[in-house]
């Protein structure tokens, strides 16, 4: 896992480090230029301006500058307050005009030219993060340049993650530069991650050691419930039973799924407990609906089951602002998967800029393990860890995903996936099975015979074939590059 860390947390970070802070920024410098070299294609006789503010974000600049010099290269370094009104013409523009703090609205000058080709605008490479980009929200101030590539120091910085402000950085890289960041709340979720993550069936397995329950549809609306059963079967569950409430009979089910009638009304009661205890996780809610009695069934289910939970779609609608009390009566795991709609009928409010702490503050008060959905998924635990995942793009946006997603978290618990690894296993996965189909056509259910792919690449460590699309990010690790 790459770490991320928040301004405030980095800033304790490097007070403590053990180096004087001009050989971080020599080190910070040294990543810098060893990026440029490779952006510019070589050093001799190219041109790179340096926009080179008074911190030390600025200092850092001056210091790839330098080293840029000794290798050949024309630098110009361009103070930011000076507001030329255009650059010189350049091969490659450093951004180091202002860091991760930056709370003010910056509008830098006129992108310049190249001066091999006057018809296109010289690449950007920003330093730490692009100048404008708040690191702690992904807000913007003012108006920022889009960098090809960021060279990130030590850490990820929220902000290099979070939108809008991900659309800025281009392609991350993390450069280690001696700082410990052991002490990191959050972390990004990586390829080799998930491969250390995935469950392995024994050879002794049989179907009951990871049977899943999924009570979800209504009549006339099964298909959230048919997305969810297969996804379970899919993400490692030996046996699904299917349970939609007031439907006695599912021909359209899936075929490995096996189907258990429950009554319209108070199913919650006619769930026997002694059945429970051949299951290893449940998931409700995708489809049910909002009908009062389904309602009083979700919350008079949801504190006494024994098994780890999912609650997703419907059922979260049916906790709704009592969730915290409901859900802090469990003894068992709790998995619940908001959206930002879903977030507020549970909270009242948005998550608002800084879903890390939103993911964060929504776990504590519920006691459960928040996937908090969005561009960048965050995964929080109530002591206040949390993953990030963002290796999806704009295909997932399409009806019946999240329940493809619900059912494969539920389906992992029932393999003894931990909940928070389960919750963030399943969105990396989601995330690559959406990344093989073509972009603008594809449909939840493709996701369904996209996943064993996407399962058996991770599972050899291999990123999976992808359709390209715009993507606005990348993140390079020290050794490690996941999109």
């Amino acid at each position: 896992m790459i770490p991320i860390v928040t301004p405030t947390e980095m800033a304790a970070i490097d007070d403590t480090a053990p180096e004087p802070v001009e050989e971080l920024i020599q080190r910070a410098g040294a990543a810098l230029a060893r990026t440029a070299l490779n952006m510019l294609g070589g050093g001799y006789g190219r041109r790179v301006t340096v926009v080179a503010g008074k911190g030390n974000n600025g200092a850092d600049g001056v210091a790839a500058a330098r080293r840029l010099q000794n290798r050949g290269v024309r630098v110009a370094v361009v103070d930011p307050t000076d507001r030329p009104g255009a650059l010189p013409a350049a091969h490659l523009v450093i951004d180091a005009a202002y860091g991760t703090g930056l709370q003010r609205p910056y509008h830098p000058p006129r992108l310049p030219v190249r001066p091999d080709n006057s018809d296109r605008l010289a690449p950007v490479l920003a330093a730490d993060i692009a100048s404008g980009v708040n690191g702690l929200t992904g807000e913007i101030h003012g108006e920022p340049w889009t960098a090809d590539r960021t060279v990130t120091f030590g850490a990820l910085k929220p902000g290099l993650l979070l939108h809008p402000g991900a659309r800025y950085c281009g392609k991350v890289t993390v450069a280690p530069i001696g700082l410990d960041t052991s002490a990191a709340r959050s972390h990004l979720v990586t390829a080799a991650d998930v491969n250390r993550w995935l469950p392995i069936r024994p050879p002794t397995a049989h179907k009951w050691q990871t049977a899943c329950w999924v009570i979800a549809g209504s009549p006339g609306m099964t298909g959230a419930a048919h997305l969810a059963a297969a996804a379970a079967m899919r993400a490692g569950s030996g046996y699904v039973r299917l349970s939609t409430p007031g439907l006695d009979h599912d021909p359209t089910a899936p075929t490995e799924v096996v189907g258990h009638p429950l009554p319209a009304g108070n199913w919650a009661a006619a769930i026997p407990a002694d059945d429970l205890a051949r299951f290893r996780a449940a998931l409700i809610g995708p489809g049910l609906g909002r009908r009062p009695d389904t309602v009083q069934a979700v919350r008079d289910m949801a504190p006494g089951m024994p098994l780890p939970l999912v609650v997703d779609g419907d059922g979260l609608s049916a906790l709704g602002p009592e969730a915290a009390g409901i859900l802090a009566r469990r003894a068992a795991p709790t998995v619940i998967t908001p959206h930002d709609g879903e977030f507020c009928a549970l909270t009242g409010t948005d998550p608002g800029v800084d879903r890390f702490a939103a993911g964060r503050s929504l776990a504590t008060a519920t006691g459960a393990i928040v996937l908090l959905k969005g561009p960048t998924t965050v995964v929080a635990n109530p002591d206040g860890a949390t993953l990030a995942i963002n290796n999806g793009d704009q295909r997932l946006a399409t009806a019946g995903t999240g329940d493809v997603l619900a059912g494969m978290i539920c389906g992992l618990l029932s393999t003894g996936v931990s909940p928070m690894t389960a919750a963030a296993t399943a969105a990396w996965l989601h995330s690559q099975a959406a990344n093989t189909r073509p972009a603008g056509t594809m449909v939840a259910s493709d996701l369904l015979l996209a996943l064993p792919k996407a399962w058996e690449a991770a599972s050899k460590n291999k990123n999976t074939p992808t359709t390209t699309v715009s993507r606005p990010l990348m993140i390079r690790g020290q050794a490690q590059e996941t999109t």
